[in-house]
């Protein structure tokens, strides 16, 4: 009788294991779009040539999911619209020709998941007006739509529950095998405790050492990194009403960044040609990233104070002394990068690097600056290579695009993932 419950019980054992699986299993693999995520991708790849409301060099991207027929065929145009236009679509070849035949740059480093980040991050800013006002005032929405695409802790619950449900089922089949043993006469060695059988030791070691190593290994990948680092700085400086609001552009500050190696922190003489003038803020309300408000006015009055400028008497009353700004950006001191580069001869627009800078009233770190992060952008970025005679060297590429072999040249393909080109 036993040996049958036995019997019985080992079917249904391999059956609830089976059962974990196809509970499981599913679950790992389905991940929600992330928007935050797809906010990033977007501004690192799609940002200059796309708007969610405008049209740029390419459509507005609103709507853009119900506006193709086939989410697979989307997910074909964004890594290579070139196949999608080959294959006849009515609807790539209409907009290719709308748009003067200009090829959309081709991304085949993007996973079909990175695709729908970014469609995720659309969909969310179709709800916002062109002006950048969410219609819906919820300052937690972004928050609680983040947590919600953020399943991974319930599904590593569920796969602990499961786990432990499975060794239980053990212990009993272990236990009943014993009794079935003893009633029929077969002599069967007491069941190992759970804390004292080697088996399981041998397995939660092997899996604190697993994911010890993974944790450690992602922590030794992190070192050094300040994504999203904000420092306070000594004067509250809001890039949003400067270079949002009153459309300075960003070369009038920072002159360096298409001309040399840095893109420079402007003397305060640059914001004194303004402030001579403008003496109180009547902007918007600021305030910082904790909610405390700002007044305006008051951190004009700070720079005053570090020129040495009278407003009242409008002249220089005593000696200046230097803003100690906090820097934000900053690369090791082996990776060589040259801003004037990437902005005159890469065409690289601020947001590439430094996210949507023309939002931001405290600046932080948007990208993480990771040598991945960068070679990334090298295998996806076009270069100006028709009619440039700084890569006539470069024949082959030359005869490939003539026989349409590829349509473009991107920095990887002129040796732009080369470790000396940034290590040297």
């Amino acid at each position: 009788m036993y040996r049958r419950v036995s019997i019985l019980l080992r079917k249904h054992f391999v059956s609830v294991l089976i059962l974990c699986a196809s509970i499981v299993i599913p679950f790992s693999s389905v991940k929600a779009a992330d928007p935050a995520k797809g906010k990033a991708l977007f501004q690192t790849n799609c940002a200059s040539c796309h708007n969610v409301h405008k049209k740029l060099t390419g459509p507005a991207l609103a709507g853009v999911e119900d506006r193709w027929p086939d989410k697979k065929l989307l997910h074909q145009w964004i890594h290579n619209s070139a196949s999608v236009l080959a294959s006849g679509d009515k609807y790539a070849n209409e907009l290719f020709n709308q748009y003067n035949k200009t090829a959309m740059t081709a991304f085949p480093s993007l996973s079909n998941e990175d695709i729908d980040d970014i469609l995720a991050y659309v969909k969310n800013e179709e709800k916002n007006t062109p002006g950048g006002k969410t219609a819906v005032a919820d300052p937690n929405a972004n928050e609680t739509a983040d947590k919600g695409n953020d399943n991974s802790l319930l599904f590593g619950i569920i796969t602990l529950i499961l786990a432990v449900v499975a060794l239980i089922l053990m212990q009993i089949n272990s236990n009943l095998n014993k009794l079935a043993g003893d009633k029929e006469g077969v002599p069967t060695a007491d069941p190992v405790p759970f804390y004292k059988n080697k088996a399981y030791l041998a397995l939660i070691i092997l899996v604190l050492f697993m994911v010890g190593g993974y944790l450690t290994i992602q922590g030794a990948i992190g070192l050094g990194r300040q994504k999203d680092y904000m420092p306070e700085q000594p004067i509250f400086y809001s890039h949003k009403v400067h270079a949002g609001i009153n459309q300075i552009n960003c070369l009038y500050c920072h002159a360096g960044a298409e001309k040399s190696k840095h893109a420079m922190i402007p003397s305060e003489n640059i914001c004194m040609n303004c402030h001579k003038a403008i003496k109180e803020y009547s902007g918007p309300e600021l305030t910082t990233a904790e909610g405390k408000k700002i007044d305006g006015t008051a951190e004009i009055a700070k720079l005053y104070d570090y020129v040495g400028w009278d407003p009242e008497a409008g002249k220089y009353t005593k000696p200046g002394r230097p803003i100690e700004w906090t820097k934000i950006h900053n690369l090791p001191d082996h990776v060589y990068f040259n801003h004037s580069q990437h902005v005159v001869a890469g065409q690289q627009q601020c947001q590439t690097c430094h996210g949507a800078i023309t939002e931001m009233d405290e600046v932080h770190q948007f990208s993480d600056l990771s040598m991945g992060w960068c070679i990334n952008c090298h295998r996806t970025t076009k270069v100006q290579f028709a009619d440039n005679n700084y890569y006539s060297i470069f024949e082959k590429l030359h005869q490939d695009i003539k026989d349409k072999k590829i349509d473009s040249v991107t920095v990887e393909m002129v040796g732009g993932t080369e470790c000396q080109k940034c290590h040297y």
